[in-house]
């Protein structure tokens, strides 16, 4: 079973202080990169796995889709996803995406954001997500950067010249890291690139695009914060097909 960190007060409390968290899509950085690798939405039938507040299904539903299905391990979570969704189209159940079962050929879009570097087996997740596209189906996904994940000490490191270096330590040792974020003891599953792309196509996906999180100079001269990921990606996001 998943590590449910997004039910502890402490995780959750700071988890719902994100910029992310308290505006929605609009919050998050990389949505305009991933927001161009979704398919049409139109009469889709869709499911979001780690959907969190709920803030894609909400919008998935706005753009077309006939039914979405939210699935999240925190109650929390989903408690206030349910509270900000009208409507009998957009639906959240509980499930834990290391055990995740789904009915086959049930969905016509597989979407996930930055839930993905919690799943132990990611063979079996993506195996399951095959199963679960109708033919022509697209999976569309965010996770975190393993080039982000893989320092072994937190955080930028400064140089002997003075300059701010990002720390890739062990990044071809894959396997659980446990890290300090929002609260101690969090555990990602850390995974290279190339793992990544050849568990999709092992488990019969087609890998249609790969992106790699870069802020516009928009982006940054919005928040400047966002000059740290041009030094290095924090996002890794890709679109697969059946």
């Amino acid at each position: 079973m998943a590590q449910n960190i997004y039910d502890t007060p402490e995780f959750f409390e700071g988890y719902s202080r994100l910029n992310r968290s308290v505006h929605g899509l609009a919050g998050a950085p990389e949505w305009p990169a991933l927001k161009a690798m979704l398919p049409d939405m139109q009469d889709l039938k869709v499911v979001d796995l780690g959907c969190g507040f709920g803030w894609f299904c909400r919008w998935a539903h706005e753009a077309g889709a006939s039914r979405v299905l939210g699935l999240d391990l925190s109650e929390k979570m989903l408690a206030r996803a349910r509270s900000e969704t009208v409507g009998a189209a957009v639906t959240y159940e509980i499930a834990d995406l290391d055990e995740l079962v789904l009915p086959e050929a049930g969905f016509d879009l597989v979407f996930s954001s930055l839930a993905f570097h919690y799943v132990a087996d990611a063979a079996r997740l993506y195996a399951t997500i095959h199963r679960a596209l109708v033919p022509g189906g697209r999976l569309v996904f965010s996770t975190e950067h393993p080039v982000y994940m893989s320092p072994t000490r937190p955080g930028w490191q400064v140089a002997d010249d003075g300059s701010k270096v990002w720390p890739v330590d062990r990044y071809l040792v894959e396997g659980p890291r446990v890290t300090d974020w929002l609260s101690p003891g969090v555990v990602k599953h850390h995974r290279t690139i190339a793992t990544t792309l050849n568990l999709l196509i092992a488990a019969g996906l087609r890998i249609d695009q790969v992106r790699e999180f870069c802020p516009s100079a928009e982006q940054i001269a919005a928040m400047p914060a966002l000059a740290d990921e041009v030094e290095r990606p924090m996002f890794l996001m890709i679109a697969a097909g059946r």
